[in-house]
């Protein structure tokens, strides 16, 4: 049967990240691979019985691989604050006093800062790493569904926030850590996933060879989650006609650093050396801030004149940018934990339009292989 021009479908997003080939998916769904092959591209739309196969062979829902595209409504809002005319905008939109309003993300508006609800309050056990907790309620199904990512991509929170409506049950524990920190705490077992872009210009690789060195021996699996455009966030309009890297140099122009095993530190350096610039000639090389949004927030205050970051950064911060670099950015997942439900729960996510709506509208990422397996170690 010929495609419905509204059917659309994920099925080679959630194959692939688990592995199989189109024959291997053929062989336990029942199907001939021309048929796995007609219905990934669009031209075949499959029966009630072929897609009931396919969900249960990839152990999902028939909703997670199939749905109608239909056209999105449109409301009419009142901006909650003054914007530049024409600026497209991510927006949040709320139901008040009987009119819809639309909240501006921009700025520190696009990232949310407030106080973390305790799940429980703990005592040190003498002569021990550990601690008693007391929780402060009996819903331990909540902690049990509770997946952990350590990284820095601001886009994980989205992701987390689409995850936890599309399953209600799951709860997705952010902790910012940068790629080798990210790295460090799975490998002492505090997260499920590490979030990372680091590369080695000796290998021309992504990832791979700093996973091998840390994990020591561990098997674990590198889920790609896109390709953002890395370089310079500068102050709107480029007042100081800041090109590249040496024109920092050149102008003056002062910076702000992000630490050690930070993939933007890595970046910077890796970008100063094969201009053979000293670190030392770079004002506010150890000028250090922690997170993506830091530096953001210190070019838009006037403490530096520039910083490295994302173009997403750049765009929510009104900044101008200049690309130096286009940085894999990996999730990092021990074997060990790719059974556990909330895990895949979570992965299974990375397909779904919802995800990648929010990465889209976001700017400044390459989504066509999120979910891919790129490498095994």
């Amino acid at each position: 049967m010929k495609q419905d021009s509204d059917l659309r479908n994920n099925l080679k997003s959630i194959r692939t990240r688990l592995g199989m080939s189109q024959q291997d998916l053929a062989n336990i769904a029942s199907v001939t691979r021309q048929t796995i092959s007609g219905v990934e591209s669009g031209l075949y739309a499959p029966s009630v019985a072929i897609t009931l196969r396919l969900a249960k062979a990839l152990g999902c829902q028939v909703e997670d691989l199939f749905w109608l595209e239909r056209d999105l409504p449109e409301i009419e809002a009142v901006l909650a604050k003054p914007v530049p005319n024409g600026q497209q905008l991510r927006v949040s939109v709320a139901r008040v006093g009987g009119q819809w309003i639309a909240y501006p993300l921009i700025g520190k508006d696009a990232f949310r800062q407030d106080m973390i609800p305790a799940d429980g309050e703990s005592t040190s056990l003498a002569g021990t790493n550990k601690v008693r907790v007391r929780l402060l309620d009996d819903n331990l199904d909540t902690l049990h569904n509770t997946v952990v990512i350590a990284g820095c991509a601001p886009v994980i929170s989205l992701w987390a926030r689409a995850t936890e409506r599309w399953h209600p049950q799951l709860r997705v524990q952010y902790n910012f850590a940068n790629s080798m920190a990210a790295l460090h705490s799975l490998c002492r077992g505090e997260a499920h996933i590490a979030g990372m872009h680091l590369y080695d210009p000796e290998t021309g690789e992504y990832n791979t060879p700093f996973v091998r060195d840390v994990l020591a021996g561990r098997e674990a699996v590198l889920i790609t989650l896109g390709v953002w455009e890395e370089g310079l966030l500068l102050k709107s309009g480029n007042p100081m006609g800041i090109r590249t890297v040496s024109d920092l140099v050149a102008g003056g122009a002062t910076i702000v650093n992000r630490e050690i095993g930070s993939g933007s530190r890595m970046l910077l350096e890796q970008t100063l050396q094969k201009e053979q610039i000293p670190f030392d000639a770079v004002q506010g090389f150890d000028n250090i801030l922690k997170t993506h949004q830091d530096v953001a927030q210190a070019v838009v205050r006037g403490v530096a004149d520039a910083g490295i970051s994302t173009a997403s950064v750049a765009t929510a911060f009104g900044l101008g940018f200049i690309p130096l670099h286009r940085s894999r950015y990996d999730l990092v997942i021990l074997k060990e934990y790719l059974e556990e439900a909330p895990v895949q729960q979570l992965l299974s996510t990375l397909g779904h339009r919802m995800v990648h709506s929010q990465f889209e509208i976001l700017g400044g990422y390459d989504i066509s292989k999120i979910g891919e397996v790129v490498a095994t170690v």
